[in-house]
């Protein structure tokens, strides 16, 4: 199923969001004006020639890129093989406010799983930064024009998101279709160790699962805005215009129910709240709204998997009446025949002693999110035969 026209696989993503909607990480940072953001990203399958998509979507005026290079990573911020990337030919872009940008392609063979650094020269200010909130992988920020610098500059500090960059796309060496999983932070990885590609998706490419694009965002909702855009309104930028689209795996739904049923009171949850406008949801709009992305990505040809969602209790957000909406949800995930299949999470992270909590050794300390282990679990879960 990949592209029969141009033959681009995407090989990595990370969903962009405004640095306004995600954890704030962007706050207090310098700006962005005559510095050079220096990022790794992990490829899930390889190929022989690589473009990268960068992304002014959340921007507020247009985006100056005034130098951009790939490379494969070095260790430490170092960058071997690097490849100028151009622009319709030119070395330098504009980006209309609003929009993403190709590269040109470059050749430059990666196996699977190879590491690569991406370099951006921003010789302008950049007003409203579109990112990625939080990142695991190091990224930094260096004075001026240091694209084409082999080594990390000494001057470079840590750059707190994925900065105006949302996919790279590779060219393999046969037939690959991309699998494309959208959800929220335990999609994401949060929790995992940082540097180490151990959210689920990261972790199901290393098990040889192929072309897996990671389109979790932290906080994020199925049906309504808050931490990023919700789902439903970004499934066909993030997901459905994939290149090489062949899978989606559907791991969204929790948060709606955690907040529409955490208490509305002063307590420790009341600033959190703030972030997730709407009216409180109920079992039948979350499985609705999964009843539209299944359509939707339908229409495109593809196969549509749903995890169910994974206990909470424990978590700031647990109360008993979220913990029956998720039962709901999660049995008609099982048993109501919309998905080519089905990843039971749930029961690979609960507690058989306890099941409407994880797992100890499987959580992050918060029972919301994974641990190394509790993501390795998941990973290995997964029937890599769904993605033949």
């Amino acid at each position: 199923m990949s592209d029969t026209n141009t033959g681009w696989v995407r090989s990595w993503g990370a969903a962009p969001q405004s640095a306004y909607d995600g954890l704030g990480s962007l706050d207090g940072h310098p700006p962005l004006a005559d510095v050079t953001l220096r990022q790794v990203v992990r490829l899930s399958g390889g190929g022989r020639r690589v473009r990268v998509r960068f992304t002014n979507e959340f921007g507020t005026a247009p985006l100056t890129i005034g130098a951009a290079q790939v490379g494969l990573a070095v260790p430490g911020g170092g960058v071997r093989d690097g490849r100028a990337l151009t622009f319709s030919g030119a070395a330098a872009v504009t980006i209309p406010t609003g929009a993403p940008m190709l590269s040109d392609p470059v050749e430059l063979p990666a196996a699977a799983l190879t590491e690569l650094s991406v370099s951006l020269y921003l010789p302008e200010r950049v007003e409203t930064c579109t990112c990625h909130d939080p990142v695991l992988d190091t990224g930094w920020t260096i004075p001026g024009d240091a694209v084409a610098a082999p080594a990390l500059p000494a001057n470079a500090t840590v750059l707190p998101v994925r900065a105006l960059i949302s996919a790279v796309d590779v060219v393999p060496g046969g037939p690959a279709s991309a699998i494309v999983v959208v959800g929220d932070s335990r999609t994401d990885g949060a929790g995992s160790t940082p540097d180490t590609h151990h959210s689920w998706p990261e972790l199901l490419a290393a098990r040889g699962a192929g072309f897996v694009v990671n389109q979790g965002i932290s906080g994020n909702r199925l049906l309504n805005d808050g931490a990023g855009t919700a789902v439903l309104a970004r499934f066909d930028r993030d997901v459905l215009a994939t290149p090489g689209l062949g899978f989606v795996v559907l791991s969204v739904g929790g948060n709606d129910l955690a907040i529409s049923f955490a208490p509305r009171d002063d307590g420790p949850l009341a600033g959190f709240l703030k972030m997730f406008p709407g009216a409180p949801v109920t079992t039948e709009d979350v499985i609705a709204g999964h009843r539209q992305l299944v359509a939707r990505a339908r229409e495109r040809g593809v196969r549509v998997y749903a995890t169910t969602m994974a206990p909470l209790e424990g978590a700031d957000a647990f109360t008993p009446e979220c913990e029956t909406a998720r039962q709901v949800v999660n049995e008609w995930i099982r048993t109501g025949g919309e998905f080519d299949a089905v990843l039971d999470f749930d029961a690979v992270w609960r507690d058989p002693e306890h099941p409407s909590r994880i797992r100890e050794d499987f959580h992050s300390g918060d029972h919301l999110h994974g641990s190394d282990a509790g993501y390795w679990a998941l990973a290995d879960s997964v029937d890599l035969s769904l993605f033949g």
